[in-house]
């Protein structure tokens, strides 16, 4: 997507509403992908937990099965056509789907106890402000997963493109954002096969 749609989210609507129906088609070998990624979250039962940008819901059964019966499972995406693919997978038992723009959470402070983002940050318009909003949303303590099924590289290579030092998600760029925006990155893995960063929100 280019850069210069990103802060429309009438744009992003269409983007990925044209893509939806069949988005788990086109990236099928995905799942165990997400489920891996779920299980370094740390969740704990009855723990409450936003995929923000949860698209067609791959991750919310791994979540519910994290976080167990008593837990809290929001999906929450821009794209009404994503969430009607998740519903449409079986995915709407796992989890409460929620059509709204993670820029402007519809929940109180603290919360959540962890904030799940496949590929969201790359649409986010305003990282900063929006990684803050994300904060808020989250109890001290609380856990932040960034993550994509394959790393920066590959997925460079996918779209045609060589990565470049701007690149928001190079470990250089991204650990003074998050740190700036209320989180403390504990972890950074960026591999073929991976990409999952894992930050804590910080007091205050």
């Amino acid at each position: 997507m280019a850069d210069d749609h990103v802060d429309d989210p009438t744009h992003v609507q269409e983007f990925f509403g044209a893509r939806a129906a069949d988005w788990d088609s086109r990236f099928p070998d995905d799942g165990p992908a997400y489920a891996a990624a779920v299980a370094l979250l740390g969740l704990r039962g009855g723990d409450r937990v936003l995929d923000a940008g949860c698209g067609t819901g791959r991750a919310l059964e791994p979540l519910r099965a994290a976080v167990g019966a008593d837990g809290v499972v929001i999906g929450m995406d821009l794209t009404p056509g994503m969430l009607d693919a998740a519903r449409a997978a079986g995915r709407g038992g796992s989890g409460a789907l929620v059509l709204g723009d993670v820029a402007r959470l519809p929940l109180r402070a603290g919360a959540l106890d962890a904030v799940f983002a496949a590929g969201l940050i790359a649409h986010l318009p305003r990282p900063a402000e929006n990684l803050r909003e994300l904060a808020r949303g989250v109890r001290p303590g609380g856990v932040l997963a960034l993550f994509h099924p394959i790393g920066r590289a590959v997925l460079a290579a996918r779209h045609g493109r060589t990565l470049g030092d701007d690149d928001l998600r190079a470990e250089p760029n991204l650990r003074p954002l998050l740190a700036s925006s209320g989180w403390r990155t504990t972890s950074y893995t960026d591999r073929d096969d991976r990409f999952l960063v894992l930050a804590e929100r910080e007091e205050g």
